[in-house]
């Protein structure tokens, strides 16, 4: 029988040592190391205040939102809360919008006073769906980073139907959490609550006992900064996003197809055009600014016959092309054509101009060569006056980079419509066209080329992924003992 290789055996090890350590565990020793944020989330509580409720329960639910907000990284980017209290009527006691910050939530939610009547569950949910989570009441636009999420804390029978209004808020996205207290009917929180009901409905016995709660809570909306804890395996830099993470690098390098190693090679086979706004708010000193600029972008390329084409077109209310890819392939011919470039002083038809970068620029005709990656850069000062959105989408669609960049007036979403992903490494604005250079400093156009895949084959080649693999499950291990070492102590 053949022995199994050491270093399998150690990998597998590893494999496995990191596969028992399980999450929550994991967030627990990060709210420990103040390493936990909360994920952007729009969080309305609906608290029963029925005539049931008497008022020195009441103060115990205060309490408790008090201190589930404590937990909370509460901020107009980051958690907004509301309060919605109700009875047989509803009444809207902190809306969204009102309070920025934790202090001055919590000091609002110290002043709610019950209102002593029936028991409307289904009213107040309705209300929390077309009011309390409305954009007027300071909710944000649906969006697959900001959470939706409603806290119903209730002690008794309903005196109307939630089955229906509970499903209607699910289905618009809104996360619902049912707590019940005492004589609480439980079918009926698990006709409000989300999926899995284990997560979303809880049961305390009476009002006193309603602060053990405040822990599941603030944990559910823990996000650990993976990048802060060590947990990530980026090779040069980590950036947080809520419970992830994704990998960068430092100016001058690219990131490789693993996502999280980088490269510094930018001397491959690359056609590249520069798509110019040349319309009237330029202004002539502006557009000689912007001449420069490109002329910055260009000494940074490796131009010559075989590695970057650069091409130029000038658009305002037409289009205009300057000099198409390969006309020349030196920087001092290319520069002095960039400089020869007169301003046309119309419009900013930013689409028109983004069709025709799509439909000529990078076409064999016009000296675009096959099999070589096609990099688009865009300048505009100013709204497009006409539609970009296909346009746009449609450059990317055949494989082309696309950067933005705007100054003054330039509108940033049209920027982040035209760049490529991940949008953030693709656009850039500045408010003054001095500041243009800084621009040229960050826009790295590093493309590299295909490696061999017979290289795959080899055998010191897969060894070394092996010990790479290794190495960052070491790295992750390590982490991970110290941090439960820190939990460990802390309960200690």
């Amino acid at each position: 029988m053949t022995p199994t290789p050491p270093l399998f055996l150690l990998l597998l090890g590893l494999i496995g040592a990191q596969a028992t350590i399980s999450v929550d565990l994991r967030t627990a020793a990060a709210m420990a190391a103040g390493l936990c944020k909360t994920r952007p989330t729009d969080i309305v509580f609906i608290i029963d205040s029925s005539r049931s409720v008497r008022p020195s329960e009441f103060e115990q639910v205060k309490v408790f939102l008090a201190k589930v907000i404590e937990g909370l990284d509460v901020g107009p980017n980051a958690t907004r809360v509301g309060v919605v209290n109700y009875a047989s009527r509803v009444k809207n006691e902190v809306s969204l919008k009102t309070h920025r910050t934790k202090a001055g939530l919590i000091k609002a939610v110290t002043k709610i006073e019950p209102l002593s009547t029936g028991t409307m569950t289904g009213l107040a949910i309705q209300f929390a769906l077309n009011v309390a989570f409305s954009e007027f009441e300071g909710a944000r636009v649906k969006s697959p980073d900001i959470s939706k999420v409603a806290i119903i804390v209730t002690d008794g029978r309903p005196q109307d139907n939630v089955k229906d209004v509970a499903l209607r808020a699910r289905d618009a996205g809104i996360e619902i959490f049912a707590i019940g207290v005492g004589r609480v009917d439980m079918s009926t929180l698990k006709q409000m609550a989300s999926d899995p009901l284990d997560d979303h409905v809880d049961y305390v016995e009476s009002y006193s006992v309603i602060e053990k709660l405040t822990k599941k809570f603030q944990e559910a909306f823990c996000v650990s900064d993976l990048c802060a804890t060590g947990d990530h395996d980026c090779e040069q830099v980590c950036i947080s996003s809520p419970g992830s993470y994704k990998c960068a690098c430092k100016d001058g390098f690219t990131l490789m197809d693993d996502g999280r190693s980088c490269s510094a090679c930018s001397n491959s086979a690359t056609d590249v055009v520069f798509l110019i706004d040349g319309s009237k708010s330029v202004r002539p000193e502006n557009f000689e600014l912007v001449k420069k600029w490109i002329n910055q972008i260009v000494d940074k390329l490796d131009v010559s016959d075989s590695k970057a084409h650069v091409g130029l077109v000038q658009y305002s209310s037409s289009v205009r092309q300057e000099f198409p890819l390969g006309r020349h392939n030196n920087k001092k011919d290319l520069k002095d054509a960039v400089k020869k470039m007169a301003y046309m002083e119309r419009g900013t038809m930013t689409g028109q101009a983004l069709r025709y970068l799509t439909d000529n620029s990078f076409s064999s005709g016009q000296g675009a060569r096959p099999g070589v990656a096609k990099v688009g850069i865009v300048f505009t000062d100013g709204r497009s006056q006409d539609y970009i959105g296909d346009a746009a989408k449609k450059a990317k669609e055949h494989g082309f980079k696309m950067y933005a960049v705007g100054v003054g007036n330039a509108v940033e979403d049209e920027l982040k419509e035209i760049a490529s992903e991940p949008t953030g490494e693709h656009y850039f604005y500045t408010a003054d066209f001095k500041a243009m250079t800084q621009i040229a400093k960050k826009l790295q156009i590093n493309i590299c080329e295909e490696e061999d895949p017979c290289e795959c084959n080899s055998l010191v080649k897969f060894q070394k992924k092996v010990e790479d693999a290794l190495q960052a499950l070491t790295k992750k291990l390590e982490s991970m003992s110290k941090r439960i070492a820190l939990l460990e102590n802390k309960i200690v």
